[in-house]
């Protein structure tokens, strides 16, 4: 992990740090192989109080490993890499086949086809990235080698200023704002255009970080 102008490494158990990566809990004693924070690992070179305070404000060596495994650069083995994103290509292909459509038709695209197409395309997927945050970069792809059309909907949500940053932040990926705006309650508001099916993936990243005090309304469908 870079941070204040270094780089830090911790050394640890490859399935329990892929675990906490993944949004698991798992015990900083099952993650680390050594209680040290390095700045070079493969030399033995440890890094010292004052750079470990000054980029993390803090010289707890656990508190300083979780943060690094949950937001730094985590080298997965070549096995694990290839089972994050067989897994992450079957909740692709899983999502698509229930929501998009061949537009010459108008009937579904079988999973196998589409499945065809992510090799033909050369679709890159990104083993730590949600499957539906990556859809709409992967459609992009996809239009190259296949007629595909989603269904897309329009959703209106309101969520608290608390809220705000953290919800838009994590909207963006999901589609495209339409139009953004501050209510005299306070509250912020937009309309979002998204893959139809995320409704209720929507109300759940809305609950989440408003601890259930957002709205999330259908707002109509984009033909």
């Amino acid at each position: 992990m870079s941070r204040a102008g270094n780089v830090f490494e911790v050394l640890v158990d490859p399935e329990a740090a892929l675990a906490l990566k993944m949004g698991e809990e798992v015990p900083v004693s099952r993650i680390l192989v050594y209680e040290e924070v390095y700045r070079d690992s493969k030399k033995g070179i440890r890094a010292n109080m004052g750079e470990l305070t000054k980029a993390f404000g803090t010289s707890d060596v656990r508190e300083i490993a979780l943060r690094i495994v949950k937001e730094g650069d985590l080298q997965i083995t070549s096995e694990q890499r290839r089972r994050l994103i067989e897994e992450k290509k079957k909740q692709i292909i899983d999502f698509l086949s229930k929501n998009a459509i061949d537009p010459r038709t108008n009937t579904p695209i079988p999973p196998q086809r589409l499945e065809l197409a992510l090799d033909e395309a050369g679709v890159s997927i990104d083993p730590f990235v949600e499957a539906k945050k990556q859809v709409p970069r992967i459609l992009e792809k996809l239009r190259n080698v296949l007629p595909i059309k989603v269904g897309v909907g329009v959703f209106l949500i309101r969520v608290p200023p608390d809220a705000q940053p953290a919800v838009q932040r994590h909207l963006r990926p999901l589609g495209r704002l339409l139009k953004e705006e501050w209510g005299q309650d306070g509250w912020w508001r937009c309309e979002l255009e998204a893959p139809a099916g995320l409704l209720s993936d929507l109300v759940e990243l809305v609950n989440k970080y408003t601890g259930g005090r957002g709205d999330v309304k259908p707002g109509g469908v984009v033909k």
